[in-house]
């Protein structure tokens, strides 16, 4: 009988600004009770809302511009400079607009693009938003997001074509010879080099899957071909981090139970 191939990490994935793409890393240093550095650290407000960067407090993201209901927010390109907390944005490969997200000329820059860029989604003028330490995560606790690429091969099986893992907007994707196999990881410690992590729930998902994340068109229906293949909507896990450590990309991933 051959061996099981071990589970390892495939790709790592931030995303400085929420709903907008992801910035690829070969590795990572988290803390304990942390998310990636930078994840999901700015947010863009539809028109102005509930946010209050001197009381920062999770929020649904429906106050936020989204995947859910923005797929055009997937044209853009990211390119992120955590030095300068600059964002740079790009269309086919050109960019569009840079500025720094902690200076208030950089966000008006990216503010005034997105008031045309999003015109036909918007409430209100966008604004975009961030609180020291506060993640504008779709969950309130702290964590990771980890998605298994055997699943995502499950999922093409039942959807008969390529399904681009970026659709789930994770941020450790782990190569496994099983599909669905993170789901017995709830309630269990996993390691990955150095650092640990709990694994937490499981997590349900929402229209934003169905938007290609390339083409930024809105051309499958992933949670309703969950109901049907698999009689729920959930696809990864959450986890949190109980020991900080790097993470690099082909780590092995230990169960600990």
């Amino acid at each position: 009988m051959s061996e099981t191939a071990p589970i390892r990490v495939s790709s790592l994935c931030r995303y400085p600004v929420k709903g907008l793409r992801p910035q690829q890393l070969s590795d990572v240093a988290v803390e304990a009770g942390e998310t990636f550095p930078h994840d999901r650290e700015w947010a863009i407000e539809n028109g102005r809302g509930r946010f209050d960067p001197n009381n920062p407090q999770h929020l649904p993201k429906i106050n936020f511009l989204m995947l859910m209901r923005n797929e055009r927010l997937a044209a853009l390109e990211v390119e992120f400079d955590e030095e300068t907390n600059t964002l740079a944005l790009l269309r086919n490969g050109k960019q569009v607009v840079k500025g720094a997200l902690d200076t208030a000329m950089g966000r008006q820059l990216i503010e005034q693009f997105m008031a045309g860029f999003m015109e036909k989604d918007l409430r209100g003028a966008p604004h975009i938003v961030h609180a020291p330490g506060h993640s504008f995560s779709d969950v309130a606790v702290k964590c990771v997001h980890i998605v298994n690429l055997a699943s995502v091969r499950d999922l093409e099986r039942a959807v008969g074509r390529n399904v681009d893992p970026l659709r789930f907007r994770a941020n450790i994707y782990v190569e496994s010879e099983e599909p669905w196999t993170e789901f017995s990881w709830v309630g269990q410690q996993i390691r990955i080099g150095d650092t640990v992590l709990d694994v937490i729930d499981r997590t349900s998902r929402c229209a934003a899957t169905n938007v290609d994340p390339r083409s930024a068109e809105r051309d499958m229906a992933i949670p309703a071909t969950l109901m049907r293949t698999h009689g729920h909507e959930d696809f990864g896990v959450y986890a949190t981090v109980t020991q900080g450590g790097k993470i690099k990309c082909g780590d092995a991933v230990r169960i600990d139970g």
